[in-house]
């Protein structure tokens, strides 16, 4: 059996448009409702399915994703799961997103964090209005006015979600890859899952690698995580100097 795939190679995006006599953005929404059976709520058993279009012309799909025996705040957004999934392949920059309901409040601002988010333009494909206006893109701000975002915060060359960064990590004197980003947790698990990992109980060891003395620390609530999801899988953590104040930390699985 195929494993469900996450990313439509641009090619392969066009192709699907073709043959259906659309556009490659008017294709989003008649892929939601595949996205949404990629989807993993035991607990809610709502499904919610996401779809975006990258900068280079790829396709990207995300899922909400539940855990059984953890606080509801452990849970993957399916929004949240569509940035990380462009974040692990490369992709720097989301241009329109189409959704099966409304984001809830944290996934407004979480696509907030994005560069240029208030170009970004958001369908919801479940409204009960189903008037071609109800069928058009729409900008992000038109569902989050006055935000609060990183231009409140940061200066412009400070990198966000999406862009390379380097976190500064060091251990034992060997420098970490600078740009493998902050997968912590449930972004991990995204990574997992998006890259054709099966299962949870497939995965078979987590490596984390986090500051000496953050302030914000991830190993305590990615061992809880990892022993509720795959209790088999052997997580070793790796404390490590860094020049960076900001950096928290990079949770890998494998």
């Amino acid at each position: 059996m195929d494993r469900p795939r996450f990313v439509i190679e641009a090619s392969e995006a066009e192709s699907m448009a073709k043959e259906s006599g659309l556009s490659v953005l008017q294709l989003l929404p008649s892929l939601v409702k595949p996205a949404q059976n990629l989807a993993r709520p035991p607990i809610s058993k709502y499904h919610v399915g996401a779809v975006g279009l990258g900068s280079d012309g790829r396709i990207f799909l995300g899922v909400n994703l539940e855990f059984p025996g953890l606080p509801l705040h452990h849970s993957v957004h399916a929004e949240q799961f569509l940035v990380t999934n462009l974040a692990v392949h490369g992709e720097p920059s989301l241009r329109y997103i189409a959704v099966s309901a409304t984001p809830c409040g944290h996934c407004r601002q979480f696509l907030q964090e994005l560069r240029n988010a208030a170009d970004i333009q958001i369908l919801i494909t479940s409204s009960e209005n189903e008037s071609e206006e109800s069928t058009k893109f729409k900008p992000l701000s038109s569902i989050l006015p006055n935000p609060f975002g990183p231009y409140d915060l940061l200066d412009e060359e400070t990198p966000l979600l999406l862009e390379a960064h380097d976190n500064g990590l060091s251990i034992l004197n060997k420098a970490i890859d600078s740009n493998c980003g902050n997968l912590c947790n449930g972004a991990a698990l995204v990574a997992h899952i998006a890259g054709g990992g099966g299962g949870y109980e497939r995965i078979v060891a987590g490596v984390l690698v986090e500051k000496e003395g953050a302030v914000v620390r991830q190993e305590d609530t990615a061992r809880l995580l990892l022993k509720m999801v795959s209790p088999k899988c052997e997580f070793k953590v790796f404390l490590c100097h860094s020049a960076s104040n900001g950096c928290k930390g990079t949770f890998i699985l494998m």
